[in-house]
C-alpha cells in the first residue's frame, strides 16, 4: 500500500497490485509488460468484484480517483456498477485520439528506428545496449504514449532517477532518446522541440555528466610488477596465455586481437587490423617485435589451419579466455588495464612522446582541427617505443635503464 503520486507510480516496476491510502478500493496494477491499469476493487453481497477504470498515464491519478469516488458513491446508495464509468468526450477529443491511434506508440518506433540503425554498427552488442536501456528506463513511462504527447516532463521524468547514480547509462539513454524523436520528426510523426535535446534545453535542467560522474578506472597491475607476471605467462601452455602476452606487448583491445587474423601479417613484421575492426573506424598498423612474432608462431603450431591469429580448434578464442585466466591466477585486475599499465611506463619512466603513446592505443585525436592537420601514424617512433617496451616487459630494462630487483635494492 502506498499513498500514490505520479512520481512514485512511475517508479513502480515490480509486477503486482498496488493500493493507494488516499482512496479506498482505488488500485494499479502493474504488468510484465511495464504496462499499468486502474482497477477499483469492492466487496458487494460478500463477492470481491474488480472494475477496470483505465490505463495509466492515458487516465490521470486525479481522474482514476474521480471514477473511484463515482463508483463507491454508487455502492452507497445501493446501486451496483455493472460498467466502468466513462466521461462523455467531447468531437475535438475523439478526433485528436484517432489521430493518435494513426501514430506509433514510442516503444514501437524505437524498435523501428534501431533495427534501421543496426547496419552503421561494427559490434552487435551495441543494437542490444540500445534496446535494454529503451526497454529497461524509457518504455516504462513512454512506452505506450504517441510520439507527438512525448514532451520535456517525460524525458526528465526517464533520465533523473539514474542521472546521478547512472550517469554514463543515462547520458547515453538522452543521446538515443534524442535520436530516436528526432527521427519521429523527420518523419512528421511529431513536431516543435526534441524534449531530449541536451544544448540551450536539458543542459538548463541536469547537471552536466562530466561533473559528477565518478569515473572508473580499469584494474591494472603496476608496470613494475609486469616482468614477473610475463615470466608466469610464459610458464602456462595455453593459448589464452600466448593471446594475453600479445595483447600487453602491443597494448592491444583484446577484441582486436580476439578477430585478428594471420592474413592481416605482412612479411615486414607489420600486423594492420582493417578500419572495421577498429575502434575509431580507421585501419591501425601495429609494428610487431621479436617476442610477438615468436608467439604468433607457437600459436600457429598449435593450431596450423586455423585462419586467427589464436584460435583452438580453428575456433577464435571466446571473449572471456583471458579475463578467466587471470581469475585463474587470482589476480583482481582486468585486460584492459595493461593498456592503463603500458600508458603508464611510458609517461613515468620513458622520454617516448605521449603523441607516440597515443598513436600505439589508437586513441581518436578529440580535437577535429588537430587531427586534420595529424595524419601519419608515426611508425617509426612506434616501432622504437614498442621495441623498448618488449624490453622491459621480458627483462624489466630497457635502452640504458635497468630496472632493480625489489629484493635486491
Amino acid at each position: 500500500m502506498a499513498h500514490f503520486t505520479d512520481k512514485t507510480i512511475q517508479s513502480l516496476k515490480s509486477v503486482g497490485r498496488y493500493t493507494d491510502l488516499t482512496t479506498p478500493g482505488l488500485n494499479l496494477q502493474v504488468k510484465r509488460n511495464g504496462n499499468q491499469y486502474w482497477t477499483f476493487r469492492f466487496l458487494l453481497a460478500g463477492v470481491r468484484r474488480d472494475i477496470s477504470l483505465g490505463v495509466y498515464p492515458s487516465v490521470s491519478l486525479k481522474e482514476a480517483r474521480q471514477r473511484a469516488v463515482s463508483i463507491r458513491n454508487d455502492l452507497n446508495h445501493g446501486n451496483d456498477p455493472q460498467t466502468p464509468w466513462k466521461p462523455v468526450k467531447s468531437a475535438e477529443v475523439i478526433e485528436n485520439a484517432k489521430m493518435d491511434l494513426a501514430k506509433p506508440i514510442f516503444s514501437e518506433f524505437a524498435i523501428k528506428c534501431i533495427s534501421n540503425k543496426r547496419n552503421e554498427w561494427r559490434n552487435a552488442k551495441h543494437a542490444a545496449q540500445w534496446i535494454s536501456s529503451i526497454e529497461r528506463f524509457a518504455n516504462p513511462v513512454i512506452g505506450n504514449k504517441p510520439l507527438n504527447q512525448i514532451d520535456t516532463e517525460d524525458v526528465v521524468n526517464i533520465l533523473h532517477p539514474i542521472w546521478h547514480s547512472k550517469t554514463v547509462t543515462a547520458s547515453r539513454l538522452r543521446g538515443r532518446l534524442e535520436w530516436i524523436l528526432s527521427s519521429a520528426t523527420t518523419l512528421k510523426l511529431r513536431s516543435g522541440l526534441n524534449p531530449a535535446a541536451w544544448r540551450g534545453h536539458l543542459e538548463t535542467i541536469l547537471p552536466k555528466p562530466n561533473k559528477i560522474k565518478n569515473e572508473k578506472h580499469h584494474k591494472a597491475l603496476p608496470y613494475a610488477d609486469i616482468p614477473t607476471f610475463m615470466k608466469s605467462l610464459r610458464n602456462m601452455d595455453s593459448m589464452s596465455a600466448l593471446a594475453l602476452e600479445f595483447v600487453i606487448l602491443n597494448a592491444n583491445r583484446s577484441g582486436e586481437v580476439l578477430g585478428g587474423k594471420r592474413s592481416e601479417v605482412t612479411n615486414n613484421q607489420l600486423w594492420v587490423i582493417p578500419a572495421n575492426r577498429m575502434k575509431a573506424n580507421k585501419e591501425h598498423r601495429v609494428p610487431l617485435g621479436h617476442r610477438s612474432l615468436e608467439i604468433l608462431q607457437l600459436a600457429a603450431y598449435s593450431d596450423p589451419d586455423s585462419e586467427f591469429l589464436f584460435s583452438i580448434n580453428g575456433k577464435p578464442l571466446s571473449n572471456m579466455a583471458m579475463p578467466m585466466l587471470l581469475r585463474r591466477m587470482q589476480l583482481d585486475i582486468t585486460v584492459h588495464g595493461f593498456r592503463s599499465c603500458f600508458r603508464d611506463w611510458v609517461a613515468e619512466e620513458t622520454t617516448h612522446s605521449s603523441e607516440v603513446a597515443e598513436k600505439a592505443l589508437a586513441h581518436a585525436v578529440a580535437n577535429k582541427v588537430e587531427a586534420a592537420y595529424r595524419r601519419g601514424d608515426l611508425l617509426e617512433h612506434r616501432k622504437r617505443m614498442m621495441a623498448d617496451w618488449e624490453n622491459y616487459c621480458q627483462t624489466g630494462q630497457w635502452g640504458n635503464v635497468i630496472s632493480l630487483d625489489k629484493k635486491a635494492a
